[in-house]
């Protein structure tokens, strides 16, 4: 997440960055409010310090969530780092046949996006730490806007991981700033065996379209054609 709309990334606060990619964050707990105005609906979610853009609704989930797709009505839909839940919640909330998973490693935001989720009356949304998600369970769509601060190696490890969930048919819908490598990303999932399109841009912001791949990745350091030289994700 990036917070208010602007053509450059903002930076989180020390505090945040620090912490909201912990399981248990060290940051003294400080409860806030941050409330997202959708043409569907208005929704409110509780905040906290260390978790991710605690403080409001940042720029790139506001776009995921005006101009990503409708999930299919039933079925399993992935929020991958859910923060405190704004996508979770949004997509709970739009689709109540769906079940979504809301998965992150920061127990505090788990903890709030299952309390914004119970708020908002959805039923459906079910919180889970990544690796405790069942291995059966296979994605008819993956909503996110990933942790890019992780670092290259990380992140693509992660991003394929969850990507060889997808059904055959789904996709995932990641919203990417230009300057934190949105495009170099494009390129290297494309190459990875995972068609990709830009589906739309906003001051910077790319929302990206990720097709399930013909067949899964067997080497994640090593996906298919991958380029050694390209230049790495920021």
């Amino acid at each position: 997440m990036h917070s208010p709309a602007t053509s450059h990334p903002p930076t989180d606060d020390v505090s945040t960055t620090q912490h909201y990619f912990t399981r248990q964050p060290e940051v003294s707990s400080k409860p806030g409010i941050a409330t997202l105005a959708l043409p569907d609906g208005i929704f409110r979610f509780t905040t906290d310090t260390g978790v991710f853009s605690h403080a409001a609704i940042d720029a790139g989930t506001r776009f995921l969530l005006q101009h990503a797709p409708a999930v299919p009505l039933s079925g399993d839909v992935l929020d991958l780092g859910c923060g405190y839940g704004p996508v979770a919640v949004v997509w709970g909330a739009r689709k109540p046949e769906a079940t979504v998973w809301a998965v992150d490693t920061n127990q505090r935001a788990l903890e709030l996006t299952a309390a914004n989720a119970a708020a908002a009356g959805c039923a459906n949304v079910t919180t889970s730490q990544p690796d405790d998600v069942p291995s059966q369970i296979r994605f008819a769509a993956i909503y996110a806007n990933p942790p890019i601060r992780i670092g290259k190696g990380a992140l693509r490890s992660m991003l394929i991981t969850w990507l060889d969930r997808l059904l055959p048919g789904g996709a995932a819908y990641l919203v990417v700033h230009r300057h934190l490598g949105a495009d170099s990303l494009t390129r290297w999932l494309t190459s990875s065996g995972y068609s990709t399109q830009r589906e739309r841009s906003s001051k910077g912001y790319r929302l990206l379209c990720v097709q399930a791949a013909a067949e899964p990745s067997v080497n994640v350091d090593q996906p298919r054609h991958h380029v050694e030289d390209e230049k790495g994700l920021r």
